[in-house]
C-alpha cells in the first residue's frame, strides 16, 4: 500500500512461498513469556517473525522452502558435467523434489538461466566433437559392411580399432597437414593426429551459448515431464553472462533457478 510505513520486503513472494495448495497458510510459532509482564505481547512477537519471514523471502527464498520441504538452497541450481547437457542422476532427483515444492505452491513461478564454465566446457565441447568425428567414420565402416547401426553418441570404437578410424577422420579434415618431399600428406603418429585434429576444432560462444540453453530446456522439460507443473509458470531466462555468478564449490557448469 502507498503508505510510508509500509514495509518495501516482498509480501507477495513471501505469501506464495508459505501459501499451500488450499490457500492456507500454517505456522509454528511457538511463544514464551509472563503474561503478567505489562510488556509482553504476543502480537508483537507474532509480528516479529513475520517480518523476519519476509526477510527470508527476500534474501533466501530456496532457504524458506527448505525449511518446509527440505533441500534448502540445494535446490537453487543444478550442476552439469563438463560439456554435456544430459541432466545427472542425482539431479533427476533434485528436479523431483522441486516438483514437489512446486506442486504444493501453486503460486510460485520458476525461472531457469543456464550458464557454462567458459574453459571447461570449451574443452569438454572440443574432446566431444573430437570423438564424434572419430565415431562417424566407424558408423560408415558399419554402414559399408550392412551391419546394424546404433545412434552415433551410442557408437564404441575400441582401442584396437582406433587407430584405423583416427586416420579415417584425420584424412578427411581440410585443414593444412604435413607433407613429405613430393606434397603427399604424410603418414603420422596417432598423438600428433589427435593434436592437429583437436587444435583445429573451433569452439565459440555460439557454441558455449548453445550448451547454456540446452541445459535450461532440458531442465524445463523434466520440470513439466509429469504433468503436476503448468508450462506457464516455468521460463527461461536469457543469461546475462556465458558464466555465472562464482559460488564456493559449485560448478560453473550448472542452471540456476530462481522463484518469483
Amino acid at each position: 500500500m502507498d503508505s510510508p510505513d509500509a514495509t518495501k520486503l516482498p509480501v507477495r513472494l513471501a505469501v506464495a512461498l508459505l501459501k499451500d495448495r488450499n490457500g492456507e497458510i500454517h505456522l509454528d510459532l511457538p511463544v514464551t513469556g509472563s503474561m503478567d509482564d505489562p510488556k509482553f505481547s504476543v502480537l508483537g512477537v507474532v509480528w516479529q517473525i513475520v517480518k523476519n519471514l519476509l526477510v527470508k523471502a527476500a534474501t533466501s527464498p530456496f532457504a524458506l522452502l527448505g525449511a518446509i520441504f527440505g533441500g534448502g538452497e540445494e535446490l537453487s541450481y543444478l550442476e552439469f558435467d563438463p560439456g554435456s547437457s544430459v541432466i545427472p542422476a542425482p539431479g533427476i532427483a533434485k528436479l523431483g523434489n522441486l516438483v514437489k515444492v512446486l506442486t504444493e505452491r501453486p503460486a510460485l513461478k520458476l525461472e531457469i538461466e543456464g550458464h557454462v564454465d567458459p574453459d571447461r566446457d570449451k574443452e569438454a565441447l572440443r574432446q566431444g566433437i573430437f570423438r564424434g568425428k572419430v565415431a562417424t567414420q566407424k558408423v560408415k565402416s558399419l554402414v559399408k559392411s550392412g551391419q546394424s547401426v546404433p545412434a552415433k553418441d551410442n557408437v564404441r570404437v575400441d582401442a584396437s580399432e582406433y587407430p584405423r578410424f583416427l586416420t579415417l577422420a584425420y584424412k578427411e579434415e581440410k585443414f593444412p597437414k604435413p607433407r613429405n618431399f613430393i606434397g603427399m600428406a604424410k603418414d603420422i603418429p596417432v598423438p600428433e593426429m589427435e593434436k592437429l585434429m583437436l587444435t583445429n576444432i573451433r569452439v565459440g560462444n555460439d557454441e558455449l551459448r548453445q550448451l547454456a540453453l540446452e541445459r535450461a530446456s532440458r531442465v524445463r522439460d523434466q520440470v513439466l515431464v509429469g504433468g503436476k507443473v503448468e508450462p506457464g509458470r516455468v521460463f527461461l531466462v536469457e543469461p546475462k553472462s556465458l558464466a555465472p555468478e562464482k559460488k564456493e564449490k559449485l560448478s560453473d557448469s550448472r542452471v540456476d533457478f530462481r522463484i518469483q
